[in-house]
């Protein structure tokens, strides 16, 4: 393990978790790559921005968000609140959103420097949000990226309220819009209410590389607002990378990030030289999170050893300043004919491995549900109960249980319910992806 990083920033450490021990020709390595972010600033009003962060709200102001009125009012409280909580010389502006997108504050274009005045005055602005409209989120995300360029900060951040479904703008202009923006900004997207498509607010929570929830009662709007901004004001660090380095003749199967939430980067790799490819991790703060790597390494004979994959954390150059290298960490993989060695499965492996399963089956359950299909929904969501329970998720298994009447949880023996509140089944989907920490062996 190794530590790259400047006094001032926040200090990046890697720590690989693996088993490095293959049967005689075995070919692929599996990986927990740990990266924990300490040491950064608190987060706290009096301490200035110094202009390393730009915020834009987006806010859903469609005509469904007046029914009922508590959701506009809502929105305009939590917004309230969530441009109080931003420190001081922080850039941001706020969007109204329909089928259109419309500046609310500042306005001609440009952002406001957070302090006293201006969070006045954009609280004073949000007094005039009204519903009326339809709701094209496409238009909103490249109103906010066209704000957000004009800054200079490092941290590029967004945070996006929907009521509803993406109804007046074809999937394919949203993906488009999304596919603009990604790597410019990240995002949070929230649905509230239960009339919003779960899969297009975690879709673009993924792919802006984000966080996506649902808050089912507005009077939690206000609450989720200042923890998402909280937490964009502890980001110091942006636009970090996974840098994967591997020798000749090892291919990459697939990288994913499996903790806090189980994110496939695989297809997001860009090349950063002979053999090295980057995935992008977005913005740090005093944080830790854990990404799954597999490597297919030739076969080879008992008693070999090989490199078979360098991970590093890498800051791009910027405002002058050259690339930065963070941590590193490294893969092996090593033959024997030791049995017990080659077929033991790592803890931290075996543990990330079936929370992934985990999402997996409560997404693929869900859906059968949905299809009508019992037989299938009870085997992926009783699949799922007993994966809850081995891994200790305890969250999960609450809402699954809000789903499924549970007979066994060990065994998996579950049965469907017969009715489920919309809320629950969209929290559970919402949140499937949310997991817990591996256990300390």
């Amino acid at each position: 393990m190794a530590n790259f990083a400047k006094p001032s920033a926040p200090r990046f450490s890697v720590d690989v978790y693996q088993n490095e021990f293959l049967p005689e020709g075995g070919r692929d390595v599996h990986a927990i790559v740990t990266v924990t972010a300490t040491g950064g600033g608190s987060v706290t009003r009096g301490k200035p921005a110094d202009g390393t962060a730009a915020v834009v709200i987006m806010v859903d102001c469609s005509g469904s968000m007046e029914y009922p009125a508590e959701k506009m009012r809502g929105a305009r409280e939590a917004t309230a609140a969530a441009v109080d909580t931003l420190r001081d010389g922080t850039a941001f502006a706020v969007i109204a959103g329909t089928h259109v997108a419309k500046e609310v504050y500042p306005g001609q274009g440009r952002l406001a420097v957070a302090d006293p005045a201006t969070r006045a005055q954009a609280k004073e602005a949000l007094r005039g949000l009204s519903a009326g409209g339809g709701t094209a989120i496409g238009t909103w995300l490249r109103l906010a990226d066209g704000l957000l360029r004009g800054s200079t900060a490092a941290i590029r951040h967004g945070i996006l309220l929907t009521d509803g479904r993406n109804e007046h703008e074809e999937p394919a202009v949203l993906r488009a819009a999304l596919d603009a923006c990604a790597g410019r900004f990240t995002c949070d997207a929230r649905g509230v209410g239960t009339d919003w498509e779960v899969k297009e607010v975690t879709g673009i929570a993924s792919a802006l590389l984000g966080s996506a929830d649902i808050v089912a009662d507005p009077a939690h709007l206000t609450e989720d607002f200042t923890r998402m901004m909280e937490n964009v004001m502890g980001k110091e660090v942006a636009d970090v990378s996974l840098r994967l380095w591997t020798p000749v003749g090892v291919e990459i199967q697939y990288v994913k990030q499996v903790a806090p939430t189980v994110q496939d980067l695989t297809d997001r790799r860009t090349d950063s030289g002979p053999r090295a490819g980057d995935y992008p991790t977005g913005s740090w703060g005093d944080e830790s999170r854990e990404y799954h790597v597999c490597v297919r390494v030739p076969g080879a004979a008992v008693g070999q050893e090989m490199l078979a994959s360098r991970a590093t954390l890498v800051r791009p150059a910027t405002g002058g300043e050259p690339e930065a290298v963070l941590a590193q960490g490294l893969v092996r993989a090593v033959w024997t004919n030791d049995v017990a060695a080659s077929t033991a499965i790592n803890p931290q492996v075996a543990h990330y491995t079936g929370q992934a399963e985990l999402a997996q089956a409560i997404q693929q359950g869900l859906e059968a549900r949905k299809m009508g299909d019992v037989d299938g929904a009870t085997a992926k969501l009783g699949r799922a109960v007993q994966l809850a329970s081995v891994s200790g998720n305890a969250d999960t298994a609450r809402l699954l249980s809000k789903v499924v009447d549970v007979v066994d949880a060990v065994a998996g023996t579950v049965r469907l319910k017969a009715k489920v509140a919309d809320a629950d089944e969209m929290t559970l989907e919402t949140r499937s992806t949310q997991t817990v920490r591996v256990k300390k062996f």
